[in-house]
């Protein structure tokens, strides 16, 4: 039975390496102001699609502000994007796209980012993952900016939204999500729990749909980065009900 993880910053093996990047998608969908459903004002922080590339897009120019937009135009924009999303892809206020493009110093170590609810991985690292199996990798390129003449290659993995938190985690009077903007006012639990019916069977490597900044492994990606001896990410088993 497949065995599911919660990916964190390691920060004891963090500590080993220099690297650090100010970097940041190009491109993203606005956030939403006043839903008419809810009336909350918000956008998402951990969507982020770095293979989808808008540079040859026509309307890019309305991708690169970040602002809050009313529910009808943020709704014109989201379909305008839409076909060069993933198929199925829920695409929420904040959803960024495009290769993380900015600055970046120091060594970097196999995996990076976790603290930001994102996975920068070295492209030895990569390779490694892959001719171990691991399925589901999408290892995209990034625009860092490094100093020295020889820079790594560091890739950036896209995490797309599957399973989901199980409402046995959700406090019984939790208000359910909102019907016009899906909005789900819900701080993440303190013993997460995965709904199993949920989660996928084709992919080891995902992000909670419904609580984006959790990023979940399979056992299989688990024990391919430590046959590796690959280090930066902690692993936390969490329950499936």
């Amino acid at each position: 039975m497949t065995r599911f993880f919660q990916l964190r910053n390691d920060k004891e093996a963090r500590a080993r390496f220099s690297g650090d990047f100010d970097a940041a998608h190009p491109w993203g969908l606005p956030g939403l102001r006043d839903c008419p459903g809810c009336g909350a004002t918000w956008s998402i922080s951990a969507q982020h699609y770095p293979g989808v590339d808008l540079s040859h897009f026509p309307e890019r120019g309305l991708f690169e502000e970040a602002r809050a937009e009313p529910f009808t135009e943020f709704v014109r924009l989201r379909e305008l994007i839409r076909p060069l999303a993933p198929l199925g892809a829920r695409l929420p206020p904040g959803t960024t796209f495009g290769p993380l493009v900015g600055r970046a110093t120091g060594q970097f170590g196999p995996f990076t980012g976790l603290e930001d609810s994102l996975i920068l991985v070295r492209r030895d690292a990569f390779d490694s993952l892959q001719a171990a199996g691991v399925r589901g990798l999408l290892g995209c390129k990034t625009e860092l900016r490094f100093r020295q003449k020889t820079p790594p290659d560091i890739l950036e993995l896209q995490l797309e939204p599957r399973g989901l938190l199980h409402p046995d985690c959700f406090p019984p009077d939790l208000a359910p999500p909102c019907a016009t903007c899906g909005r789900l006012g819900l701080r993440l639990p303190e013993d997460p729990i995965l709904d199993g019916a949920s989660l996928p069977t084709d992919t080891d490597l995902f992000r909670l749909g419904n609580y984006s900044t959790v990023l979940i492994g399979t056992d299989r990606f688990k024990d391919a980065v430590e046959q590796g001896g690959w280090t930066g990410i902690s692993f936390r088993e969490l329950p499936v009900h």
